[in-house]
Formats: structure tokens, C-alpha cells, sequence
């Protein structure tokens, strides 16, 4: 294997890497956090796009002993609660977020105090604790979510503080009765924890014959059923979401608690890319960061399109592949090559040719929309 055939191949497997990695941490996709200490939780199978977690898988067949030993371990699956310091920490960490962070700290404190009133023998109001996130897609809905689980279980609200992500297809079936039952496991896979209902609004606008509303009367009378350990989050567009909670009384008596996820800024979009440079090695030449901020700018006009934090993520992987693609015809490699990302990599990452000299330029076509999972 020549230099040359070496290099392609370093370049290949960084980018398989780096691809596989993106499919399993969405949490750290976007923000570049350390993902959450491990809780066990059972993951969709429509879902691509999700931490790293322990799979509840079934026991070999002919083996009692090894059938048992899951139950067996019951107990010791269960995470300790994580300290509110750390939690805090981390969620002040992430980048943007600002409306978030103040909402999030505000129930906190409100949490901590009603403890503290119950333990000094003081009346205190009973609290929902379900949430209502809304926003567009890549704005940190589901890492929000992943985080608010671990929160309340360290506040003693949950048992186990697991992340359960659902979206219509994991709660609605196709046949009469089969809806309540599907509806059912989720929470029951989801009871200790948070149950996070993607894309709510599907549930309810698919006309007369559907069965969404079998589903949402379930998770109402479970709801209820487990109001001590059971917390229900439900995400999607605001517009949508709004006329979903307004749909049903028991929907409006219970979600109350209202978190609107912002679109990014321009310049958070530039620094979650630098963070993501950072976290992988690369840099990007003096050249490249103004190119790299108009067609952020650009791009983000589709919103929606773009997808936010996701579609910096895409772009910079983008500019990864354009990279190797450029160093695939050099000669004379050296580190400092393999770590930059040039003007021409980020212009190609964009959807131009190299050697174009304005972004304006450049037909830039936005990305596919997208499922918001976030």
C-alpha cells in the first residue's frame, strides 16, 4: 500500500467513525457533552439517532439461571442519583439555550423548596411535573429531556430517571385494542422515568377512524395511575404542539409547564462547530471561518430545513469527507494538514466547487428536512 493509498484509508476510517458515533449520540452530537452515565432503557426500533445505552436484551434460551439473572440485577441497574451540582454544571455548559437554562433552574428551585417544606411538616402544592417542549428540529428538545430525567430523580421525584423516546408509531397500532396495549408497554418501560413523546401532534390530527386518541386517553388514565413515578414529556413544532394541548381537557389539566426551544444564533451554530473541531481533531484555517459564518447564515434561512445543531453536524462532516477528498491528490502529507479545514472544504461542505471565491456564489442547496428526535 502506497503513502497515498494510506492516507485515503486513515481519512475513510475517521470518517466511519465519526458517522457510527454520530448515529448512537445525539446528546453529544450536538452540544459535545459526555453522555449521561449509563441508564438502562430500551431504545425504538425507528430510532437511529440515540446515546449510548444498555439494551434490555432476552435471556439464551435453556438457561434458567442466565433467564433469572436479570431480575436478579435488578436492583443494581438502577443509577444512584447524580449530585444537582454536577447536573447544574452541565446543563450550563451546554451552548445557547439561555430561555432553557433559566426555566430549568427555576423549577429546581422550585422542586427543592416543596421538599423542603414536606420535611418540615409544611403544606405544599401538588406539583405536575409534565412538560410540554416545543421548537424546531436540532434546538435540544431531547437532550433537554435526557437531562430533566436525571434531574428529577435526583431530586427523589423518580425512581429511576430513564429516558424512554417514543413517537406515534411506538404507541399507536393498526388495529382496534391493539393501541391501549402498545400504549401501555411504553410506559411501562418507562415507569421510574420519563416518558418522551416525539412529534405529540401526530397523535391527534389523523382523523376520525385513527386511533392516536385511543393512545392519548391510555396515557391520560396512566398518567394519573402513576403520577408518583412517571414523568411525560411531550415535543414537536410549536404551532402544532399548542393545538395538540388545546385539543383535549385532560391533555390541558395536566401539561402545563411550558419549554420553547429558540432557534440557534448564527455565532452559537459557529462555535458548536468549532466545539465539534475541536472534540475531533481538526481546525479550521483563518480563511475558512468567515466563509464558514456567512454560509451558516445562509443555510439557517430554512430553519427547519437546516436543522439547527443538526445541521452543523451534517455540514461539518461534510467538510470532513471534502478533506479527505483533497488530500487523496497531495503529496507530502503532514499533521498539520490532516487537522485543517480549509476555505475549499468548508465551500464544498456547503454544496460549491472548490476555488469559488464568495459563498454567495455558491447553489446552496438546504438540507432534506428532518425528523426532529432533539
Amino acid at each position: 500500500m502506497d503513502r497515498k493509498e494510506e492516507i485515503i484509508k486513515l481519512q475513510m476510517d475517521v470518517i466511519n467513525q465519526m458517522t457510527r458515533s454520530n448515529l448512537n449520540r445525539i446528546a453529544d452530537d450536538l452540544w459535545g457533552m459526555p453522555p449521561a452515565p449509563p441508564i438502562v432503557a430500551e431504545p425504538q426500533a425507528d430510532q437511529v439517532d440515540q446515546p449510548d445505552q444498555p439494551v434490555l436484551s432476552s435471556a439464551p434460551q435453556g438457561s434458567a439461571e442466565k433467564a433469572a439473572a436479570p431480575e436478579a440485577k435488578k436492583e443494581e441497574d438502577v443509577q444512584p442519583p447524580e449530585k444537582m451540582e454536577d447536573l447544574k454544571k452541565e446543563l450550563n455548559e451546554y451552548i445557547g439555550l439561555d430561555t432553557v437554562k433559566k426555566e430549568v433552574e427555576s423549577l429546581i428551585n422550585l422542586v427543592t423548596v416543596q421538599n423542603l417544606r414536606k420535611e418540615n411538616g409544611l403544606k405544599v402544592n401538588d406539583l405536575s411535573l409534565h412538560m410540554v417542549f416545543s421548537g424546531n428540529p436540532g434546538t435540544g428538545k431531547t437532550m433537554i429531556a435526557r437531562l430533566m430525567a436525571r434531574i428529577y430523580r435526583s431530586l427523589g421525584i423518580l425512581s429511576k430517571g430513564q429516558l424512554v423516546e417514543v413517537d406515534r408509531s411506538g404507541l399507536v397500532a393498526g388495529f382496534v385494542g391493539q393501541t391501549a396495549l402498545k400504549t401501555e408497554e411504553a410506559v411501562k418501560k418507562a415507569l421510574g422515568g420519563v416518558l418522551f413523546i416525539d412529534e405529540a401532534y401526530a397523535l391527534t390530527n389523523k382523523g376520525g377512524n385513527d386511533y392516536g386518541q385511543e393512545a392519548v386517553d391510555t396515557l391520560l388514565k396512566a398518567m394519573e395511575d402513576h403520577r408518583d413515578d412517571l414523568v411525560v414529556i411531550v415535543a414537536g413544532y410549536t404551532e402544532l404542539m399548542e393545538e395538540f394541548i388545546s385539543s383535549n381537557p385532560g391533555l390541558e389539566s395536566r401539561f402545563n409547564r411550558f419549554l420553547n426551544f429558540p432557534d440557534y444564533s448564527v455565532q452559537e451554530m459557529l462555535d458548536i462547530f468549532d466545539m465539534r473541531c475541536g472534540k475531533s481533531g481538526y481546525a479550521l484555517a483563518e480563511d475558512a471561518r468567515d466563509l464558514l459564518k456567512s454560509l451558516l447564515a445562509l443555510l439557517s434561512l430554512d430553519v427547519k430545513g437546516f436543522g439547527n445543531a443538526r445541521g452543523v453536524r451534517n455540514l461539518f462532516e461534510r467538510a470532513v469527507s471534502a478533506q479527505a477528498n483533497r488530500l487523496a491528490q497531495a503529496s507530502d502529507i503532514t499533521k498539520e494538514m490532516l487537522m485543517t479545514l480549509t476555505a475549499d472544504d468548508i465551500r464544498v461542505a456547503g454544496g460549491g466547487e472548490a476555488g469559488e471565491e464568495t459563498v454567495q456564489d455558491t447553489p446552496v442547496t438546504p438540507n432534506t428536512p428532518q425528523t426532529d428526535t432533539e
